[in-house]
């Protein structure tokens, strides 16, 4: 990374950083256009990418808010390598490819231009050309290097392979689990607790291929997988998910999906800090896998888990953690109910009601110097994000993951 900035001329670099203001008034804009236009000439493409994401316009605010932070560190790109993996994770996942890239830089350029209108100079474009091609280069290295080591790892593989689902539980009213076996009955690679799989379907009806990500819930070593999927119910502003309804109501032990290999960098910090998860609703799955991780492999190492969930009825894996922290006098087990039922209130005994706040983490985490992880809706995680660095803990202590397209907490 640090050869871009002799790649890039001065001039192009200040032209880049010139459109900064711009990419923040009309990056969405920008990023929609893109998006409709690249669709529309390339219908294909929708086999990848997430339709419901587009419909809901994640992944175009994701992107504008890349795009913007590539202007803004332009000149040291070194500053936003984090999100550089953090995407080249989720494209070798998904299967981007580097034929892929030459195509999303005709339409954006396209997006840019007409957006803007006469502001996007010939000048102003030339630089975006450029300045996207040195970016396209860092995204397939990276993206390279991530298919290489998906290959070669003892029981890897290439792009997708088909799994058996094994076993099917339901693990609350909401959540239900997939253990899943390689159908070639080969080994199947080691991952690191944190980290997702795309499951990839073709749906009866469905004109284009559908590929999700589900976090793996289980920790690593088994001879399956586990991902533990909740069921997307239609609300007011968004229609019920086409995957996880079809995972939920069709797809039954024996049936066969395909997945990716392994693949996130949200994973477990394997120091002797103590830990604390925090979880909201189906955001336990990659903490469960850390938890079970932690208990096999550190089991000394103290954890505090905090689950947040609207009543015990949608509550997954309590009766596990429950035991564990039985078990285990090194491990704290909390849970904050923003409804509770009646029976709730009997069977359970939860910690708060209502909604985690900075004076509820305080009082039953003693140790401000903890690594800590959250996972959950965005609404939760923003509380959670901020509750954390108004107590004064350090950046490199926090740690979360966004479901789908990535979205800024400090916004």
């Amino acid at each position: 990374m640090s050869a871009t900035k002799t790649m890039l001329s001065e001039k192009t670099m200040e032209m880049i950083k010139s459109t900064v203001p711009v990419l923040e008034q009309y990056g969405e804009q920008i990023t929609k256009h893109f998006y409709q236009t690249m669709f529309s000439n390339h219908p294909e493409l929708l086999n990848i990418f997430n339709q419901t994401h587009q419909k809901q316009g994640k992944q175009p605010r994701a992107l504008a808010a890349s795009i913007y932070a590539a202007a803004q560190h332009i000149d040291h790109l070194e500053a936003i390598m984090p999100v550089v993996k953090r995407i080249a994770h989720k494209h070798r996942s998904l299967g981007i490819k580097p034929e892929h890239y030459p195509i999303v830089g005709k339409y954006l350029l396209i997006a840019i231009k007409d957006v803007l209108g006469d502001a996007a100079t010939d000048e102003i474009i030339e630089a975006w050309k450029e300045a996207y091609g040195v970016l396209a280069d860092v995204f397939i290295q990276a993206e390279a290097q991530l298919y290489k080591e998906a290959e070669e790892a003892q029981g890897g593989w290439k792009d997708f392979r088909k799994f058996i689902v094994k076993k099917k539980v339901k693990e609350s009213d909401v959540i239900t689990s997939f253990y899943l076996m390689p159908e070639d009955g080969g080994a199947i690679a080691e991952f690191l607790p944190g980290q997702y799989v795309s499951v990839k379907l073709n749906i009866p009806g469905e004109e284009y291929t559908h590929i999700r990500q589900y976090s793996l819930s289980d920790s690593p070593g088994k001879d399956y997988y586990r991902i533990s999927v909740k069921r997307e119910a239609a609300t007011a502003d968004k229609a019920a998910g086409i995957v996880s309804n079809y995972l939920h109501d069709h797809v039954q032990e024996g049936d066969i999906v395909e997945l990716s290999a392994p693949a996130g960098d949200f994973v477990l910090d394997t120091s002797d800090a103590p830990i604390v998860f925090m979880s909201g609703g189906v955001g336990i799955t990659p903490l469960l896998s850390m938890l079970n991780t932690v208990l096999e492999r550190q089991p000394k190492r103290n954890v505090t888990f905090i689950h947040a969930a609207i009543n015990g009825k949608v509550h997954a894996f309590h009766d596990h953690i429950s035991q564990l922290a039985k078990e285990n006098e090194n491990i704290s087990y909390y849970i904050c109910y923003q409804s509770p039922s009646e029976e709730d209130r009997e069977k359970y005994g939860f910690a708060k009601e209502g909604y985690i706040d900075l004076d509820f983490i305080q009082s039953v985490v003693k140790n401000k110097d903890s690594q800590f992880y959250f996972c959950g809706p965005v609404p939760f995680m923003k509380i959670i994000y901020y509750a954390l660095k108004e107590w004064g803990v350090r950046e490199e202590q926090i740690h979360y993951e966004f479901f789908g397209s990535a979205e800024d907490l400090t916004k």
